[in-house]
């Protein structure tokens, strides 16, 4: 007897291979891993903020957007010289200040004669005369997990002087600034 070969309304089943179902979760896999290695970067990297009033000039400007890399105070602590972007007294509510660290942990400072001394030495962060000394006029050493910090442009900057700033909490310290955008007369670079 002869088979039918007309209409079938059954399908045969396919099967599916290991190396399709090997191929689909690799690519699960990888969108997921990408996905999570752009959260991670952005979390680290992606923070910005804008430079507000004119303390740190010439280094940076107002309005400028500065990019904040969270990540660096991780793995280390400031040093000298660093630009960092912190919240006074660790209030939510005030904008981000950015200022230079000066003196770190441990560090004897005092501000006589408008000359910024930092372990009996002259400062070379602070070229600038300081005219208010503010709570520098006294000698006082940095407690551990402490910075002292101050604007590029000093005369112009409410910074760790002030009585109302302080010397910077670590656990204040949102980064270090790490790259900054254009500002018409600024250039575009990182932050030195």
């Amino acid at each position: 007897m002869a088979k039918h070969r007309g209409l079938s309304f059954y399908k045969r089943k396919k099967k599916i291979s290991s190396s399709l179902v090997r191929e689909v979760f690799s690519w699960i896999f990888g969108i997921l891993a990408a996905i999570f290695i752009a959260a991670v970067l952005i979390f680290f990297f992606g923070m910005t903020t804008n430079v507000v009033g004119v303390s740190m000039e010439p280094t940076l400007y107002n309005g400028q957007k500065i990019f904040i890399n969270r990540f660096l105070y991780v793995l280390s602590t400031p040093k000298a010289g660093d630009v960092v972007v912190f919240l006074p007294n660790g209030n939510e509510n005030a904008h981000y200040y950015v200022k230079r660290v000066v003196a770190v942990p441990g560090d004897k400072i005092l501000i006589k004669d408008g000359t910024l001394y930092v372990n009996g030495l002259e400062s070379s962060w602070v070229t600038g005369r300081l005219a208010d000394a503010g709570i520098a006029a006294n000698e006082f050493v940095l407690d551990s997990g402490e910075y002292f910090c101050i604007g590029d442009n000093p005369g112009n900057s409410e910074d760790s002087r002030s009585a109302n700033i302080g010397p910077v909490e670590e656990k204040d310290i949102i980064g270090k600034a790490w790259f900054h955008t254009s500002c018409e007369e600024a250039g575009m670079g990182l932050v030195k």
